[in-house]
């Protein structure tokens, strides 16, 4: 337990000053460009003080589950306060390797990771209850189930995708905080919910229709990163000042990023879908077997 607290105090402890406060971000002022917001702050050390303080009341929790959260927690963090995110405002190449961190790798393994209850636990026991009641509601019933159903959850994650790749959406986000945390926020949360309907949904009857979703998912996205690599004009020209600097034409920065989003990416979703449908195949076999006990 002292290990863990350690490591999430060091993880929090923020190295916030830039090289040169607001100027472009240069190479060699990389490795100190780390960021120190409190609204991105604050969430995550709220989110890792819960599942400490849950997990001393929950009692025996899954390991592979504990792995999974705080490699989660990890890959959020670093997405968001690490110089990745300085970074993704001066290199297109950047920018898309941490939003697939976000969505490919951060979103899947929290959802693996099953924290919902642990956080629960977390909470003073007036909260709890509140928090109980509210989650028995029709409404919120009605709306949890809307927004977890795969087809529902596939398209609001696609979406989001293909909106905020619109030219004049993405270099919105270089101009405006507030749209930079919303491209952020949506492509995080859509994540989750996409990575919840797949795993979680509607349990083992589902796995046939998660893999039919993440097949679909893998081309669309691939479409879209073939689309950045392969077209001769310049999508986002907000990166033409900056990307040379790092070495890069800004053509050869949008082409590293299309394939960011077509090969890494894929990569993962293959993964998903090839995991999905093993255990589609071995819930089939138990039903095939249990049918024949039955006669």
């Amino acid at each position: 337990m002292n290990f863990r607290r350690a490591a999430v105090v060091a993880l929090l402890l923020p190295v916030t000053a830039l090289a040169h406060p607001g100027e472009v971000l240069q190479p060699d002022d990389f490795w100190s460009a780390w960021r120190f917001d409190w609204g991105v702050v604050i969430p995550l050390a709220t989110s890792a003080l819960l599942y400490v303080l849950g997990s001393r009341h929950q009692g025996v929790i899954n390991r592979n589950r504990q792995a999974f959260f705080w490699c989660g927690w990890t890959f959020l963090a670093l997405a968001l306060i690490s110089p990745l995110h300085p970074a993704g405002e001066v290199l297109f190449s950047a920018h898309m390797v941490q939003h697939e961190i976000l969505m490919l790798l951060a979103a899947p393994l929290l959802v693996l990771s099953r924290p919902l209850v642990i956080f629960l636990w977390g909470m003073p026991f007036q909260w709890r209850r509140a928090l109980g009641r509210l989650a028995k509601t029709a409404y919120v019933r009605r709306s949890w189930n809307f927004f977890t159903d795969p087809f529902t959850a596939w398209w609001i994650h696609a979406a989001a995708i293909w909106l905020w790749h619109v030219p004049f959406l993405f270099e919105l986000t270089l101009r405006s905080e507030l749209a930079h945390s919303s491209q952020h926020l949506s492509f995080f949360v859509s994540a989750l919910l996409f990575w919840w309907a797949l795993f979680y949904a509607h349990g083992r009857l589902g796995y046939g229709a998660a893999v039919f979703y993440v097949f679909t998912t893998a081309v669309h996205t691939s479409v879209l990163g073939a689309l950045l690599t392969f077209t001769p004009g310049l999508w986002y020209p907000a990166y033409s000042k900056t990307s040379p600097i790092w070495g890069l034409t800004p053509l050869e920065d949008q082409q590293i990023g299309g394939l960011v989003m077509w090969i890494p990416a894929g990569l993962v979703y293959l993964t998903a879908g090839l995991s999905l449908f093993a255990a589609w195949l071995k819930e089939s076999d138990a039903m095939f077997g249990r049918s024949r006990r039955a006669k």
